[in-house]
C-alpha cells in the first residue's frame, strides 16, 4: 500500500500583542495603503469629471470646422454653462404642481445650482479650462480622442474667461472705446 502524502503545516499565525513593534508596523502599513487608495480615488474622480466635461465639448463641435476663434469658443462655453437649464426647469415644474408637500429633487437642484455658480465664477475670474480648439493641431487631436481617460494627458486645454469675450467685442466695435480713452490720457499728460 502506498503511503499517504504528508501534509505540510505552514507557520501558524502568531497572535500579535497590540502594543508590540510588529503591531505598530502593521498599523503604519495599513494607514499608508489607505492613503494611497484615497489619493487614487480622488485622482480618478477628478479625471472622470474632466473626461465628462471634455466629452461634452467634443459632442458640441462642428465637424466641418477646422479651427475656432475665441469668440466661437466663448459661445460654446456659454452653452456649457447653461447645460443644466432644462433639468432645472423640469425640477421647477415638478415643484410647482399643487398639492405636493415639500420640494422634490431638492438635493439634485442644490448640486446643479452650486456647480453652475462655481463654473460661472471660474469663467468670470480665472477662466474656464476647455480643450484647446483654437489651435488646428490640438483640435485634430481632440476630435480623434475616443473618451479614454488614460489618453487624457494628450489633450491640451486652454483657459478662457469673460475678459476674452469682452476684448473681442471691444475689438469688433472698431476701437471706438479705445480711441476715446487715448485723447483723455493725452489731455492729462499735457496739463
Amino acid at each position: 500500500m502506498p503511503k499517504a502524502p504528508k501534509t505540510k503545516k505552514g507557520p501558524e499565525q502568531k497572535v500579535i500583542h497590540p502594543y508590540s513593534r510588529k503591531a505598530a508596523q502593521l498599523v503604519r502599513e495599513t494607514h499608508k495603503q489607505e492613503k494611497k487608495d484615497k489619493v487614487k480615488n480622488v485622482k480618478a474622480a477628478r479625471l472622470n469629471v474632466t473626461g465628462e466635461k471634455l466629452l461634452w465639448f467634443q459632442s458640441r463641435l462642428d465637424p466641418s470646422k477646422t479651427e475656432y476663434s475665441k469668440e466661437e469658443a466663448c459661445e460654446i462655453i456659454e452653452k456649457y454653462l447653461h447645460r443644466f437649464d432644462t433639468e432645472l426647469l423640469q425640477i421647477e415644474l415638478a415643484n410647482s404642481i399643487k398639492g405636493r408637500q415639500g420640494r422634490q429633487h431638492e438635493a439634485r437642484e442644490a448640486i446643479l445650482k452650486q456647480a453652475i455658480e462655481r463654473e460661472r465664477l471660474q469663467y468670470q475670474e480665472n477662466g474656464l479650462e476647455i480643450p484647446d480648439i483654437l489651435n488646428v493641431k490640438h483640435l485634430k487631436v481632440f476630435r480623434e480622442w475616443d473618451g479614454d481617460l488614460k489618453k487624457l494627458p494628450n489633450i491640451k486645454v486652454k483657459k478662457l474667461s469673460v475678459r476674452d469675450s469682452l476684448s473681442i467685442q471691444k475689438g469688433n466695435n472698431g476701437g471706438k472705446e479705445d480711441s476715446q480713452e487715448t485723447p483723455n490720457q493725452d489731455e492729462v499728460s499735457e496739463h
